[in-house]
């Protein structure tokens, strides 16, 4: 072998460097952590801006001027904040993705146009419903980000609470719409069988991610959830959601209500903020102590070697035959010091056990966000090739899935899979996919 060849690395090294992986990929998170949070927070503010205005331009700019002004003081400081951070993941240390970095292009563009969305809004130059898209898009682009940042840094062991954490922004994001749009209708004194539709999906997708979030969320944050859901607030607002659901199109509904539609509204989503906001501190929480559970288990695997290498046994490479961790402890050589290889032992193959579980906790992880991007693509497929609204791309899904008893995610696929000719064929007739 040549004097300058690279030496090898033994066993135990590349246990010390695995470890030592673990504790940076959780620095990694905590410090990704810190942009989720702000983008959760400009979302928040952007919904309550959104709402506002709804009201703004259905009433002819007869209320909430006062409070979308308040709004938008709110958005641009939560806005600063995102920007900041943003610049700070072009650090080498952060090894943020070129489809990460495009994502955050595509969203400082759209923030970009705000002050233009703002001053027709002022001018009431565009329509109520007009409005509310245009903030919803922009809105979408930011939960895109939040959706990619955790589907490239899912960690074992705390996964499950990002998981947890998208589905809560999706679902409060289908609230802040649903806010939004029931604005729209009371403060335009008017049901419109279109909004009507929109709100009945919406409804259906807070369900959806929210039963997404009580799955992967903690037991504490579950009964918080539950126990709201059984709140007089929520009586209040099923209330408010029966009348614009159960109207005639064409039907007058009392614009009086629109005030305390939004008031209503925004208590539920209020309650979601905080469930957000305790969330990311659980999460900041499990990260700090997977790494400190990883630095002890990390010193406690250098202290034994550190003793090996001063007491080396007889035996020459017993050290690396410590950790074959699929050997029986009556396989170490009779002159190893039996005490010293049955703790090593003993601690390889309680992290191998650890591991595994973490990993299997990481697969259920994956396969939600796995689910959620085909079933998002293939709405969109469906949207842009078919024509469709987004709530009519999702029943003809739901439909297929329901007609074919075969489970939605299988329909999305399927979907995705279609030929160019198919989807011809299938505009030609009018129909949604059959898969």
């Amino acid at each position: 072998m040549p004097d300058d060849a690279a030496p090898l690395l033994s066993p135990a090294q590349l246990v010390l460097h695995a470890r030592q992986r673990e504790i940076d990929a959780m620095r990694q998170l905590g410090a990704r952590a810190d942009l989720v949070e702000a983008l959760g927070q400009l979302i928040h503010a952007l919904q309550r801006e959104r709402g506002a205005s709804s009201i703004f331009l259905a009433s002819r700019g007869q209320n909430f001027a006062d409070v979308r002004r308040v709004c938008v003081e709110v958005v641009q400081e939560a806005q600063g904040r995102l920007r900041e951070l943003v610049a700070a993941q072009l650090a080498p240390e952060h090894q943020t993705t070129a489809h990460i970095l495009s994502l955050m292009a595509w969203v400082l563009l759209d923030l970009d146009a705000l002050p233009e969305l703002r001053e027709r809004i002022e001018r009431q130059a565009l329509s109520a419903h007009d409005a509310v898209a245009a903030f919803s898009t922009l809105i979408a682009g930011q939960v895109e980000l939040i959706f990619h940042v955790a589907d490239a840094t899912l960690v074992p062991g705390v996964s499950p609470l990002l998981v947890a954490f998208l589905h809560l922004v999706q679902g409060k994001e289908a609230a802040g719409q649903e806010r939004a749009v029931g604005a729209l209708m009371y403060a335009s004194g008017q049901c419109i069988d279109e909004h009507q539709e929109r709100v009945i999906h919406l409804i259906e997708s807070q369900e959806r991610s929210l039963q997404v979030f009580a799955e992967f969320s903690d037991p504490g944050l579950r009964a918080r959830w539950d126990a709201h859901q059984l709140s007089a607030g929520t009586a209040r607002l099923e209330r408010l959601r029966r009348t614009l659901c159960a109207a005639r199109a064409g039907a007058a509904l009392d614009s009086k209500l629109s005030d305390t539609w939004f008031e209503v509204a925004s208590g539920r989503i209020d309650v979601l903020w905080d469930l957000e906001v305790a969330l990311m501190q659980h999460l900041r929480d499990a990260c700090e102590a997977q790494i400190r559970q990883a630095q002890q288990e990390l010193q406690d695997s250098e202290g034994m070697l550190r003793r090996l290498r001063d007491n080396p046994p007889p035996h020459t490479h017993a050290v690396e035959r410590f950790f074959d961790i699929g050997a029986h402890p009556d396989a170490v050589p009779a002159l190893v010091d039996k005490k010293e290889s049955s703790s090593l032992l003993q601690l390889l193959q309680s992290q191998s056990t650890r591991l595994a579980g973490m990993e299997a906790e990481l697969d259920a992880a994956r396969r939600a966000l796995h689910e959620r991007k085909v079933i998002e693509r293939a709405k969109g497929v469906l949207m842009s090739r078919l024509r469709m609204s987004e709530e009519a791309a999702f029943r003809a899904l739901q439909k297929t899935s329901m007609d074919q008893n075969r489970r939605l995610l299988d329909v999305a696929e399927a979907t995705l899979a279609l030929s160019d000719e198919a989807f011809a064929q299938l505009a030609a007739q009018g129909e949604p996919p059959r898969g």
